[in-house]
């Protein structure tokens, strides 16, 4: 039985995007059962609509707390079961609660080389403008596992991303975006092999059957 996936989101759904194509490309073999906004307006939707998966919308202004809306998002999955959850760009933060009915089986991802440029306050071009205005030399992308907390779960892949003198958050945060995009189907692939293994704050990718852990 195919694994099954549900993906959360809030916005335009380029990482969803990205997902759906290396599903039909034949990179890992799973089915999308739904697509939950926390926003109506979100492009994410027809991106799903499109690839024929259903659709649902949970407004995260229609609850007062995060865990209220969690309590709500939790009741949505349940007939779904799903396998795997990604956070594509989804802007609501997970309670306890959920996390941990979910501890292992949830990833997002974020355009820092976390633990750089990450935490409450930090999303979107706010991350690239940080690192900019700090001057680094090198940012990147980071997929982890969700824990309790904003950006604080294992790391599964981290890739760097030079900063160039040039760069604005514009020419940055799209370089960033290609490799988050690429990353993330990594990491789902990894996962669906069965090739990561969470022992405490590491997460471990075994080898392939070939014995290449890059495969």
């Amino acid at each position: 039985m195919k694994a099954k996936i549900v993906v959360l989101v809030s916005g335009n759904g380029t990482n969803l995007q990205a997902l759906i194509d290396a599903r039909q490309a034949g990179v890992f073999d799973a089915e999308f059962v739904l697509v939950v906004s926390s926003r109506a307006q979100a492009h994410a939707l027809e991106r799903a609509r499109r690839a024929g998966i259903p659709t649902a919308v949970l407004p995260r202004k229609s609850y007062p707390d995060d865990k209220s809306y969690s309590e709500a998002l939790l009741s949505l999955l349940e007939p779904y079961e799903p396998d795997l959850i990604l956070l594509a760009g989804f802007m609501s933060v997970l309670s306890d609660a959920f996390v941990h009915r979910y501890r292992g089986r949830i990833m997002n991802t974020h355009p820092s080389l976390i633990p750089a440029f990450c935490g409450r306050g930090f999303y979107g071009d706010r991350v690239h403008r940080a690192a900019l205005d700090y001057g680094v030399k090198v940012s990147g992308a980071s997929i982890i596992f969700v824990e309790p907390g904003v950006d604080t779960g294992p790391i599964i892949l981290q890739e760097a991303v030079p900063v160039l003198d040039d760069d604005d958050v514009e020419s940055l945060s799209q370089r960033v975006l290609a490799v988050e995009h690429r990353l993330y189907v990594r990491a789902v692939a990894l996962y669906l092999a069965g090739r990561l293994q969470l022992r405490g704050r590491r997460v471990i990718i075994t080898p392939s059957e070939g014995g290449n852990k890059d495969d």
